[in-house]
């Protein structure tokens, strides 16, 4: 598994540009559509089933973006940092590994908010008597209600659990190993409020449109108005996703490629 990881890594690093970042914007795609279906799993839930199993269910709805990425085939930023074993390894420079990231944060955000963009323009948040939009704007607003030091953590756990995620699918033989892996980490992290730096590059821009330009009779339905969402600015894109890339950063990098690297890879290639 390790020495796969290192050699996909290299691999990934030297991919033409623009087949990368085409990948990337489609990894950003996949992973809004999980975020959109994650949102929809939690309309109603309150005061109907415990916490716990809203939560749960949120999160296994929402690892279909996972899926697709990986079985679809696609770059994702937070998986990707798994590429720093081959650059651990020497097989690809600081360079290498620094162009790859940026092109696929680039072509996730695309991706991610080009999605969060048409499903708005399709009014997909009105649905449900308004129930929907509502739903995503209390998930953005809680967002932004995050301290520094608080989104940093939650984005590390939450790489820490995608990337284990990635990992268990070296050791998958078909589609249904890769399904079974890519589940039980993603709906830990979605369920436990950790933070995705892709996903909320959906999650964000979603609600700050409907907040922007929802009409009337949508805050009439929902019995709200965009007064109320006041902290839900444009600038907390930044405010949020520096926190969680740095986090994610931390947790994929460090925690899970670092660790399996000094612990596989590093004693093997001392003894030869």
């Amino acid at each position: 598994m390790a020495e796969r990881a290192e050699r996909l890594g290299a691999e990934k690093a030297r991919l033409d540009p623009w087949r990368l970042l085409v990948l990337a914007t489609l990894a950003g795609a996949f992973i809004a559509f999980g975020a959109m279906f994650a949102t929809i799993a939690g309309v109603g839930a309150s005061g109907v089933m415990p916490y716990g199993v809203s939560r749960i269910i949120a999160g296994t709805v929402f690892s279909l973006g996972l899926i697709l990425v990986v079985v679809g085939g696609a770059e994702l930023f937070t998986g990707n940092n798994l590429m720093v074993m081959a650059w651990a390894g020497g097989k690809i420079s600081a360079r290498e590994i620094m162009r790859a990231w940026l092109l696929v944060y680039m072509g996730n955000f695309i991706g991610a908010a080009a999605t969060a963009l048409f499903v708005f323009l399709s009014g997909h948040y009105a649905d449900a008597g308004g129930a929907i939009g509502a739903a995503a704007l209390a998930i953005a607003q809680a967002k932004t209600d995050l301290s520094f030091v608080s989104a940093l953590v939650r984005g590390v756990l939450a790489n820490v659990l995608v990337c284990l995620a990635v990992w268990l699918c070296y050791s998958a033989r078909t589609t249904t190993d890769k399904i079974l892996a890519i589940v039980p980490p993603v709906a830990a992290f979605v369920a436990a409020g950790f933070e995705h730096s892709v996903a909320n590059m959906y999650f964000l821009p979603f609600a700050l449109l409907i907040k922007t330009y929802a009409p009337a009779g949508f805050w009439v339905a929902v019995g709200s108005s965009p007064t109320a969402h006041e902290g839900l600015i444009w600038s907390v894109l930044v405010h949020n996703l520096v926190p969680v890339t740095l986090g994610n950063l931390i947790g994929g990098t460090i925690l899970v490629g670092g660790v399996y690297w000094f612990v596989y890879l590093r004693r093997s290639g001392a003894s030869s």
